[in-house]
């Protein structure tokens, strides 16, 4: 079987650690016999190479001085910040769509997959239109946002997309909810992708703390408003009288002067560090020392949150215990006093109780995060993933066959 993945980005180099789970996705494919190129926006000129053994096709869409709309960000943020680059995605649309039908009709590809359909479900479309390529669609659900105008131009497209798949999985129940607002009849398949668990050896370097231990807080990823991190702030700061905390929050984003500036004002000093974006032998070793990982997203205004929480999974990977808010895909992974602890989303007194507890009850803790190790394992593994992934494209390719066929006698 041989598989055209279509991204919205992907290293740029053997070292790059941009979409991690994507390459382990698809090492994990070729192990198995599934054999994958990548088609991928360039990055500042690059071109088509290889990249971790894996052929990356790249389209041009702009000079390369302001080649940039992905990759350093995702491309709505980068247009928020600087709308001219909206300018470059009719640019975009167009060579990639161009791109996918000339690889598509020259590779023999059984099966293209889109993810993030918005706008790449258009260039698979065009690639199954040139090929007998079977596609499948990935949705994660930031594309599933939309209100107003915005909603009434994209959901038409989003139909179209759907209705030309021959199979449609989603990264959770969540996401798979909100796209039935859309297409209410999709028959849609759950694979978290990116939330493969760790294995087993990571896990048994956990250790129970004593209950005067100090306590160190874990927070990895984009610094933007779902993620709720003023939340946390506003729970470190109801907290501030207990010595034993420290919160550390790791990652970069739009959003990071802002909560710097709300630490200073909460006169947080000390015991919040804004650690910035890392590489990820020092994520490894924060995961390491960390006595428990937090993810108190929010819903926006707007509607955003979190499609599944990945970062939830990879500390179950560690062995650590997770504190979260109830919000989108977090429910698929933590189950209150079961595999970790569920508060209120936008709740800074929740969440100040929920972690005091952590830091009280370090006997349960241990409990929650040896639960939650093992569930990872087992709803999130590798293997369940790669398995779900190839049934997939099997079901995918027999209804673009059987769709051939019914087409055929009509004629």
């Amino acid at each position: 079987m041989k598989v055209l993945f279509i991204v919205t980005a992907y290293p740029r180099h053997d070292r790059d650690v941009i979409t991690p789970w994507m390459g382990e996705t698809i090492a994990r494919l070729q192990k198995s016999g599934v054999e994958v190129e990548v088609l991928a926006p360039s990055y500042r000129g690059l071109a088509t190479g290889i990249i971790d053994g894996v052929k990356v096709h790249r389209f041009r869409y702009a000079p390369a001085s302001i080649e940039a709309l992905t990759h350093d960000a995702p491309a709505l943020d980068t247009i928020a910040r600087n709308p001219l680059y909206g300018a470059l995605l009719p640019l975009y649309i167009v060579a990639g769509t161009s791109a996918a039908a000339r690889i598509a009709k020259k590779g023999n590809f059984d099966v293209v997959h889109a993810f993030w359909p918005i706008p790449h479900g258009v260039f698979a479309i065009a690639a199954k239109q040139a090929s007998n390529a079977a596609l499948v669609s990935t949705f994660f659900s930031s594309e599933l946002n939309w209100t107003g105008v915005t909603k009434k131009i994209f959901a038409p497209i989003l139909k179209r997309i759907v209705e030309s798949s021959d199979a449609v999985t989603v990264i959770s129940s969540f996401t798979e909810q909100r796209l039935r607002n859309y297409a209410p009849h999709t028959k849609t398949t759950i694979i978290p992708f990116g939330a493969a668990a760790a294995s087993r050896e990571r896990a048994s370097v956990s250790s129970v703390r004593t209950k005067s231990d100090p306590f160190e807080l874990l927070f990895v990823g984009r610094l933007v408003r779902r993620k709720g991190v003023d939340v946390l702030l506003r729970a470190a700061k109801l907290l501030q009288s207990d010595s034993r905390l420290h919160v550390r929050i790791v990652g970069g984003g739009p959003d990071k002067a802002n909560l710097e500036r709300e630490a200073h004002r909460l006169a947080l000093g000390d015991r919040v560090t804004f650690e910035g974006v890392v590489d990820s032998a020092r994520v490894d070793v924060l995961f390491g020392e960390c006595d428990a990982l937090v993810l108190p997203a929010i819903v926006t205004e707007t509607g955003e949150t979190e499609g599944l929480g990945v970062v939830l999974i990879e500390a179950m990977g560690y062995g650590k215990p997770v504190i979260a808010s109830a919000a989108g895909g977090i429910v698929d992974i933590v189950q209150d006093g079961k595999t970790g602890l569920l508060v209120a989303p936008g709740d800074e007194s929740a969440l100040a109780d929920a972690i005091s507890r952590a830091m009280n009850e370090p006997e349960e803790l241990a409990l929650l995060a040896r639960a939650g190790t093992e569930f990872a394992e087992t709803a999130f593994g590798w293997d369940a993933i790669v398995s779900d992934l190839k049934k997939v494209y099997e079901s995918a390719i027999e209804h673009r066959t059987g769709a051939e066929s019914r087409r055929h006698r009509v004629l």
